[in-house]
């Protein structure tokens, strides 16, 4: 049982690391927000700021990230549906990318 579990759970960083790797190479987006988590993060473990403020800005900085990676998941997929031009389709991707324009500015 605890085999099976931590095989689980290789697996899982293991795809993980794929998907990261995969969206770092073909998503400019995803390196545009890393970007600007990098001067947000080392200025919240500079600044004298509580445990909790730096946490919440560090946190937030990952959220921008995880949108950003479901965002590019969505329009990935909306893409391998169909390459004709449809609404629904740029509806979706517009959507995806207002999530992450509302998760950068509830951070900023």
């Amino acid at each position: 049982m605890l085999q099976r579990e931590w095989r689980r759970l290789v697996n899982r960083i293991v795809w993980s690391w794929a998907g990261w790797r995969n969206a770092w190479a073909q998503e400019p987006s995803l390196k545009f927000w890393t970007t600007m988590n990098v001067p947000s993060a080392a200025l919240a473990l500079w600044l004298p700021l509580t445990r909790g403020e730096t946490m919440v800005i560090l946190m937030g900085g990952v959220l921008i990230l995880a949108a950003e990676l479901l965002n590019t998941s969505i329009e990935r997929t909306v893409d391998y549906i169909s390459t004709n031009q449809d609404d629904r389709a740029r509806d979706a991707k517009d959507v995806g990318s207002a999530g992450v324009a509302m998760t950068a500015m509830a951070v900023g």
